[in-house]
């Protein structure tokens, strides 16, 4: 009864047969499905692995691939550009690919060398006001030192100092000129999502790129005086250019300094008044200095016109041409064309005058030389005549008939008649 009992039990644990069979099947429709899933996921990724491999350039961009960390490609190669259909690469990790601006400029402004300010006084469009006796603090004011003014040589030579102190800001403006280089000695690569890579370029340049400006700024500045650092803007600006493009190519950035522009420049504060004066001291002495050439210059005008100070100083040279010499006399214009008229018209009258002369003489030779004292007395008769003919009184004075002499005796006062005589012809 017990072995009965027993098989019994048995029988009645295991699960029907036809039971069995339905679990079965649908678990192994289910891992069928899981299975046939997955495998489409796994396609889905290997194709979006396989596209993510396609990459565009902008027109203002240049890119490189860089495979297992290495610029890959050879010659122009390296460094693609931008064109119609897209470039592939293998993905990340395999190969990375670098996009990097060309045409887009990165400015800087540079306050190293300005005065301390507050906010307030930023925003402010009044220049700050600082007392004489208050310091210039080092720790918080900018400025770079000018040279020595002319006038101070012996300061020098004795080993003393006469620099001046200047506040300037400036702006730079540069591009990337070689992606390349720009790659191997600046690059950055740390870039969040949703930066712009030339936004990270100008966050993590900027103290590469003002520390470079500083010290161009410094080595050019101590080359010019302070009057020559005001006057001179446009030539200390690209001084100061040249130098940080040379500090750019020794370190081969690969950047092209596009402008450096001086935005502002003025003196120490403390001095204002004193610098104020000495600037409309400088002006007036220019003011002088501009009249005093404007006055020779249309004197010279009106003495011998354009050509005046030419042809001064072609007659102090010695070997100056005749022919130009000569062109230059007959530019002249003003006084001296109408003083060179004037003899000219004289010259032709004195030889006009002698050629009658000598015409009259030559018709009255052969007469002379039959009775000379004939024609002599009638020269001088003629002579007399036209003398006389123009004089208002006439005193006949004969020669004495004795040898004692004769006595003379003329009136002074004039005839009334005689000297109305002229007026009465000038109101005629």
């Amino acid at each position: 009864m017990a072995n009965e009992n027993i098989k019994n039990t048995g029988q009645q644990k295991s699960p029907p047969p036809a039971e069995t069979d339905a679990g079965a099947r649908s678990i192994s429709e289910a891992l069928k499905i899981s299975f046939l899933i997955l495998k489409l996921i796994m396609i889905a990724l290997v194709i979006f692995f396989l596209a993510s491999g396609f990459k565009t350039i902008k027109t203002d961009e240049r890119a490189i691939i860089l495979r297992f960390g290495k610029i890959h490609g050879r010659g122009e190669a390296r460094i693609l550009k931008p064109r119609t259909w897209p470039y592939w690469v293998f993905p990340y990790p395999v190969d990375q690919f670098i996009k990097i601006p060309v045409e887009k400029t990165i400015d800087l402004n540079v306050d190293s060398f300005w005065y301390f300010q507050t906010e307030e006084e930023k925003l402010s469009s009044e220049k700050k006001k600082v007392p004489p006796d208050v310091p210039l603090n080092p720790l918080i004011d900018g400025y770079s030192l000018t040279r020595s003014e002319p006038y101070a040589e012996n300061l020098r030579a004795s080993g003393d100092s006469d620099y001046n102190i200047l506040h300037s800001r400036w702006k730079l403006i540069c591009q990337i000129s070689d992606p390349e280089s720009f790659f191997k000695n600046v690059f950055t690569q740390d870039i969040k999502s949703g930066e712009k890579y030339i936004d990270v370029i100008k966050r993590d340049l900027t103290s590469l790129l003002t520390d470079v400006v500083d010290s161009s700024v410094v080595t050019a500045m101590v080359n010019y005086t302070i009057d020559e650092a005001f006057e001179k803007g446009g030539t200390v600006s690209e001084h100061v250019k040249n130098l940080v493009q040379k500090q750019f190519d020794q370190m081969e950035s690969g950047i092209r300094v596009v402008s450096v522009q001086r935005i502002d420049v003025t003196w120490p504060l403390q001095v204002d008044d004193a610098f104020q004066a000495s600037i409309s001291a400088s002006q007036a002495k220019q003011t002088e200095i501009n009249d005093a050439r404007n006055y020779a210059q249309n004197t010279l005008n009106e003495t011998a016109g354009p050509v005046a100070a030419e042809l001064a100083a072609a007659l102090h040279n010695k070997d100056a041409n005749d022919a130009y010499l000569e062109s230059l006399w007959s530019a002249l214009a003003g006084k001296c064309r109408e003083i060179i008229s004037q003899a000219g018209a004289y010259r032709m009258k004195v030889v006009s005058d002698a050629s009658a002369n000598a015409n009259y003489l030559t018709q009255i030779l052969p007469e002379y030389q039959k009775r000379p004292q004939l024609v002599v007395q009638a020269i001088y008769k003629n002579a007399i005549a036209k003398i006389l003919t123009k004089a208002d009184e006439k005193i006949l004075i004969e020669p004495a008939k004795s040898d004692k002499g004769s006595v003379i005796y003329i009136k002074v006062n004039r005839d009334p008649k005689l000297v109305n005589k002229p007026k009465e012809k000038t109101q005629e």
